[in-house]
C-alpha cells in the first residue's frame, strides 16, 4: 500500500492509499463517519462507512476525539464539492495516538490563552496559512538574492558592541567579559561586501525596545543584503525590485488562501509594482503638516512635527494613505539614523538613506543607505555616538584597506508577513513570539 500525504493524493485517484496525521474534525450519523482529516500538508475528507469497515472500525472512529493521531486507509476519489477536489473512501482506521481534552476548541478564545497555547494553535487552519506564507517569503527571498550572485554569509549573533542604539541591547555574560545579542547583522555584511562584492545574512535579531505595539517583538528576522560600489539611488532601485519580486511570489503561491482563509483583499498587494513613489523627507514633512492641519482634532496631535523629527506609526500611516503602494522616503536627518549612514555632501544635516513603507498602516518594512566610507568621517561619528572605538577597530580597518562606496538594507520579516496576511499583530507572524510580557512557550 502507498503511504502518501494529502497534498499528493490527485496523483492517487482510483488507489487504495494510507495517510497519517489527526484528526481535524468531524461530524457522524448512525452509519456513517465524516473525518476531517489532516496531515499538515493539507485536509481531506475520509469517509467511514460502517457496511465498508465493520462494526469494530466504525466504533473506532465513532469514538475519536479532536486531534487525535490516526492513519487513514482508504480509496481516493474526485469530489469536486469538497476544497481539494477529492475524498477518501475509508476502508481502514488506526488509532496512533488518544488527544483527550484537547483545550483549543471552536469556540472563541482570547488572544493571551491561544498564545499560552501556541504550540497546539499552529494546528489551526489560520496559522497553518500564516505560516506557509512566512515560509514561502523566506523561501522567495533566499532565491532572489541567490539568482541575483549574492553570497550567503552568516552574521554573528553575538557582538562586543551595538550597532544601533546603546539602550536597545540585550547584554549577557561572556567568559568573563560583556557580550551584546546583534541588533543587526550589517556591520558584519559590510566586511562581507568587501570580500564578495554582493553579500546577505538572513537571521535573527533582538530588539531590548521596551514597546508594546502591535509591530514589535524582541526576537525577529532580518535579510540584510549589502553591496559594494553601489550608492543611494542604486540601492533603491535594488529595494524596490527585491519587493516587487518577493510580494509577487507570495500571491502567486497563496493568493486564494489570504484571500479566503485570512479575509485579506488582494488591492493593497496587487498593486505592489514599479515604481514606488520617491519622496524626500523634507518633501514627506511638508505633505505631513497638510494632513495635520485637516486631521481631526483627535489625530492632529498623534501628527505633530518639525523637521528633525523621526516619523512615528500615526505619520507613516497616514503618509501612505495617500498613495496606492509601498513609498520610499529618502534622506532623513542623519540626527535620527545610525552612526554609519553617510552624510550628504551637500546637506551634512541629511543621512543618505531610505525607508520603503508598505500602506494600510504597517509602517517601515525596509529600512537602508549608503554607509559612510571615509576613515576620518567614521571615527568621528563613532566617538560622537560615545561608542567603544576598540570595539570598532576591525569596523574601520574596512575603511582603511580598499574603501569604496557600498550601500544595503534591511527588510524584517514579521512585518512583512504582517502586512501580507494583513494581520493586526506581529506576534502571529512567528512559530514562537518573544515579546516583553512572554517568554514562552
Amino acid at each position: 500500500m502507498i503511504t502518501t500525504r494529502v497534498s499528493e493524493i490527485g496523483q492517487y485517484v482510483g488507489e487504495v492509499v494510507r495517510l497519517q496525521g489527526w484528526l481535524f474534525n468531524k461530524r457522524s450519523s448512525k452509519k456513517l463517519q465524516f473525518l476531517q482529516f489532516r496531515d499538515g500538508s493539507g485536509t481531506i475528507q475520509a469517509v467511514v462507512s460502517k457496511a465498508d469497515v465493520g462494526n469494530e472500525l466504525f466504533a473506532v472512529a465513532d469514538a475519536l476525539t479532536q486531534e487525535s493521531a490516526i492513519r487513514v486507509d482508504g480509496k481516493v476519489v474526485e469530489d469536486p464539492r469538497s476544497p481539494s477536489g477529492y475524498e477518501l473512501q475509508a476502508t481502514g482506521l488506526e488509532l496512533v495516538g488518544p488527544s483527550v481534552d484537547y483545550p483549543i476548541s471552536n469556540k472563541a478564545h482570547g488572544d493571551a490563552f491561544l498564545m499560552d497555547h501556541r504550540h497546539l494553535w499552529l494546528r489551526s487552519r489560520r496559522q497553518h496559512t500564516i505560516l506557509r506564507v512566512r515560509h514561502t517569503l523566506i523561501k522567495s527571498i533566499r532565491d532572489y538574492f541567490d539568482n541575483a550572485g549574492f553570497v550567503l554569509v552568516d552574521s554573528p549573533l553575538l557582538t562586543p558592541a551595538a550597532c544601533e542604539g546603546t539602550t536597545t541591547l540585550f547584554g549577557t555574560e561572556y567568559f568573563g567579559r560583556q557580550a551584546f545579542l546583534s541588533q543587526s547583522g550589517q556591520l558584519y555584511q559590510e566586511a562581507a561586501c568587501m570580500a564578495f562584492g554582493k553579500s546577505y545574512c538572513f537571521g535573527p535579531t533582538f530588539r531590548a525596545e521596551k514597546s508594546k505595539t502591535r509591530r514589535h517583538l524582541t526576537e525577529f528576522w532580518m535579510v540584510e543584503p549589502e553591496v559594494a560600489y553601489l550608492d543611494l539611488e542604486g540601492d533603491m532601485d535594488l529595494a524596490e525590485d527585491f519587493l516587487c519580486s518577493i510580494i509577487a511570489r507570495a500571491l502567486d503561491v497563496h493568493a486564494k488562501e489570504i484571500e479566503t482563509v485570512l479575509e485579506r483583499d488582494l488591492t493593497a498587494l496587487e498593486n505592489v509594482r514599479k515604481p514606488f513613489p520617491r519622496i524626500s523627507y523634507d518633501n514627506a514633512v511638508e505633505q505631513v503638516k497638510v494632513l495635520h492641519a485637516k486631521a481631526e482634532p483627535e489625530l492632529q496631535e498623534q501628527l505633530a512635527i518639525e523637521w528633525g523629527m523621526d516619523f512615528g506609526s500615526p505619520h507613516e500611516t497616514e503618509l501612505t494613505k495617500q498613495y496606492d503602494r509601498p513609498i520610499m522616503v529618502y534622506n532623513y536627518p542623519s540626527a535620527v539614523k545610525a552612526f554609519y549612514m553617510k552624510k550628504d555632501v551637500l546637506r551634512p544635516e541629511v543621512a543618505r538613506c531610505v525607508d520603503i513603507l508598505a500602506p494600510e498602516g504597517y509602517g517601515e518594512i525596509i529600512g537602508g543607505g549608503q554607509r559612510e566610507d571615509d576613515l576620518d568621517t567614521l571615527e568621528a561619528a563613532i566617538r560622537a555616538h560615545d561608542l567603544p572605538e576598540e570595539a570598532f577597530k576591525w569596523f574601520l580597518d574596512l575603511r582603511r584597506y580598499g574603501s569604496v562606496p557600498h550601500a544595503g538594507f534591511g527588510l524584517g520579516l514579521e512585518r512583512t508577513v504582517a502586512w501580507v496576511c494583513g494581520l493586526h499583530h506581529v506576534r502571529e507572524t512567528i512559530p514562537f513570539a518573544r515579546t516583553m510580557d512572554r517568554l514562552g512557550p
